[in-house]
């Protein structure tokens, strides 16, 4: 059987599982091509136009997939973590997709609950039910996609550059480099390395989002807020890079919590769409590098100052 995963959303950050898990099933894995212009068009077409630039692309991705599959996977991610929930719109991703693109394949929409090995071994059983009616291989595929997963080596952290910042946003914003237009390269050529939150202990990124009055409802709310604030508060690199989807309600909320919290910490919100030009990207780029420089060379030059001042 051919089985059809999209390469969009939360694909950049499970697919090593999934991929896997398909494999050792016997099934033949087809991917859609990586995100371009014409999977963009194709999105931005049959999507509803209040969603987001991801979901937009998503739904191209299932265009450029679904005529060379027999299954297709549409993932509904509910949960990664107890008592929090993925971005709302992952809960009615199926039927946005079904009730827009004519001419689907056989569709997986099962809910994915991951917050423990067995929640999520039952949504494997449920997959693997389509695929084989061998139901020995089940649990010996389960266990091998997540030996893969856990040894696969995920974020970015740079070394040896004088200027880092952190590069802060949903997984998809992040490493989809058509949606960034491959910002983490622009950065580079500029002097200057990127960290994501996968570099930092999640007891930090913990911690920082105790300090708030209420518990985050959102996985992706919490670990933005959590590492932004964390690393403005340890003073441990020069300024943090947040990537947003145009009308993400919930990036607008955390993103007022992290201003309020960080003070004069430098950041920079790109919000990104189908609209979005590479070059007024590139030009808020240099312009953020440029007051990172002046805002380090100040603070050397009233370090000098106090220095002379207490020999004297």
């Amino acid at each position: 059987m051919k089985v059809g995963i999209p390469k969009g959303l939360l694909y950049y950050k499970y697919f090593p599982f999934i991929e896997k898990f398909l494999i050792e099933l016997g099934a033949e894995v087809i991917t859609s091509a990586d995100t371009n212009k014409n999977i963009l068009n194709g999105g931005v077409k049959y999507c509803v136009d209040e969603a987001c630039l991801p979901i937009k692309i998503f739904h191209g991705h299932i265009l450029d997939i679904k005529d060379r599959c027999d299954l297709l996977i549409i993932p509904r991610i509910m949960r990664v973590r107890a008592r929090e929930f993925i971005c709302p719109k992952f809960c009615g991703l199926p039927e946005m997709i079904m009730y827009s693109i004519p001419n689907l394949p056989k569709v997986m929409t099962e809910p994915i609950y991951a917050t423990n090995e067995k929640e999520l071994y039952c949504w494997c059983k449920k997959l693997a039910r389509m695929i084989t009616k061998d139901n020995s291989k089940v649990s010996v595929a389960f266990n091998k996609a997540l030996e893969t997963q856990r040894n696969f080596k995920f974020g970015i952290k740079d070394e040896g550059l004088k200027k880092n910042v952190a590069l802060v946003g949903h997984p998809y914003n992040l490493y989809d480099t058509f949606i960034n237009m491959n910002i983490v390269k622009k950065l580079n050529k500029l002097g200057v390395g990127v960290i994501t939150e996968e570099y930092m202990a999640e007891e930090q990124i913990k911690a920082e989002v105790k300090t708030l009055f209420k518990r985050p409802f959102w996985t992706f709310a919490a670990n933005s807020y959590g590492f932004t604030t964390s690393i403005a508060k340890n003073n441990e690199i020069d300024g943090a890079i947040y990537i947003s989807s145009f009308a993400c309600g919930i990036d607008s909320v955390v993103l007022e919590l992290i201003k309020e919290k960080i003070g004069d910490f430098p950041l920079l919100v790109l919000k990104v769409d189908e609209h979005t030009g590479e070059g007024g990207l590139d030009t808020r780029l240099e312009a953020f590098i440029d007051m990172i420089e002046r805002k380090n060379n100040n603070e050397d030059n009233i370090s000098t100052f106090r220095q002379h001042i207490s020999c004297s």
